[in-house]
């Protein structure tokens, strides 16, 4: 499809979403997560969507910190965790406006460190990786897409994961992302570029290109080019322990074996936003208020227009972003099909079509999304114009009954959002 005709068909679709009957009833989603807070499954928890260019619901239920006994409020800080990469995406892509760049341009062109990529074999009799080398180099697409080859440690085979956990030894929160990237390149692949998905470093390679194409640190980058000019003034990498707004930054929990959520010692959970690190990365880290997130989310759904009218990207990238990047040969998706029946594009989850079967996640076909760490989540329904955000401090990470509590509550009345063998709540 030429990009006129997408515009035209985003913008009638769009006239659609307006001028349908609303999706979203407030007391539903109250219901959904109240219940969820009475049951002791969460301490807090405070929601936010927007529906038709309005905002549709909010809610807030339990305690941001139950130990000082302060309810939950919508500006509470809460550390985001992966729904960083979104962010990181969007400076990343920026760039990509300005020409910096092409997306299969080799990731080498620009950081020399990457260029000639080595795939792990399997370990020696002493101890070391055997690898051969990458069948091509990796792209900048494969960066977005998570195709890289880049391991993570999440699904890794045992002896490689043994070998990263050595070869990383010494990165630490003094160094600079410069560091951390350079030893990844250095890092046998799991996979040759383009072969598999493996989730969550190559993000911070996304990073380390954004500060050697914009000549800034990264952290200033999304400062001067994402947080000001949209107006999220709360969203930072460092909460000091003397800021005015302090009081405001929420505790996080973990349910013990018991089921019961335990309060974390606050010098663990917080032991990085309390200092002004020097590394600070495209993975993880950022602290946000679910006003600032939905900020970011709405400017997503609106074409790439933030809500106080700066334009951040054109449509046509936010489109190529949310658009799935996913080979239909590329079949080896690590654990992404647990999300249901979605793609990848860049950084952010695509789902391609509605539920399969009834263990899926309630939602519409084009929507894009992503989750943190500590169960916050959003996600951008096109479809309907819709734009939610979720907020919550709690491990592990990956409630998909909260995930499902909130999704089938907004979108109850819309049939094709569930599977045929799956009753509406």
């Amino acid at each position: 499809m030429s990009l006129r005709r997408w515009l035209l068909a985003a913008a009638l679709a769009g006239l659609t979403a307006a001028h349908a009957a609303p999706l979203v009833v407030p007391a539903r989603i109250d219901a959904a997560l109240s219940a969820m807070v009475k049951r002791g499954e969460l301490v807090g928890v405070t929601a936010v969507v927007y529906e038709g260019g309005s905002e549709a619901y909010f809610g807030a239920f339990g305690q941001a910190d139950r130990e000082a006994d302060r309810a939950m409020a919508r500006d509470a800080l809460m550390q985001i965790h992966s729904m960083t990469k979104p962010l990181t995406g969007v400076a990343l892509m920026q760039l990509y406006e300005l020409g910096r760049f092409q997306l299969d341009d080799p990731v080498a062109k620009y950081l020399p460190e990457f260029a000639n990529p080595r795939v792990w074999v399997g370990e020696g009799a002493d101890g070391q990786p055997v690898t051969e080398p990458a069948a091509r180099a990796i792209t900048i697409r494969d960066l977005g897409r998570h195709t890289s080859g880049i391991a993570s440690g999440l699904g890794m085979p045992p002896a490689l994961e043994r070998h990263n956990n050595a070869h990383y030894r010494g990165i630490a929160w003094t160094s600079d992302l410069s560091e951390l990237v350079a030893r990844t390149a250095l890092a046998p692949l799991v996979a040759h570029p383009g072969r598999r998905w493996t989730y969550d470093l190559a993000t911070n390679v996304q990073a380390r290109l954004v500060e050697k194409l914009s000549g800034q640190r990264f952290e200033d980058y999304l400062r001067d080019h994402l947080f000001q000019p949209m107006g999220m003034a709360s969203t930072r990498f460092h909460v000091a322990p003397d800021a005015a707004d302090r009081a405001r930054f929420a505790p996080s929990y973990a349910r013990d074996a018991n089921g019961r959520l335990q309060r974390i010692p606050d010098a663990q959970s917080r032991a990085y936003n309390d200092t002004d690190w020097q590394l600070k990365t495209g993975t993880t880290g950022l602290v946000s208020t679910l006003d600032d997130y939905m900020t970011f989310a709405r400017m997503l759904l609106d074409g790439g227009v933030a809500p106080n009218g700066t334009r951040v990207l054109k449509a046509e990238t936010v489109k190529l972003m949310a658009t799935d990047a996913l080979p239909a040969e590329l079949t080896d998706r690590s654990w992404l099909p647990s999300k249901g029946n979605v793609g990848f594009g860049i950084n952010v989850g695509v789902r391609v079509g509605p539920p399969r079967n009834s263990g899926e996640f309630s939602g519409a076909p084009g929507e894009f999304f992503w989750d943190g760490a500590a169960n916050t989540l959003f996600w951008v329904d096109p479809k309907h114009g819709i734009a939610a955000v979720l907020f919550t401090q709690f491990y592990p990470p990956g409630d998909g009954k909260l995930n499902r509590a909130f999704r089938d509550a907004v979108y109850a009345d819309d049939a094709e959002a569930f599977a045929g063998n799956k009753p509406k709540p």
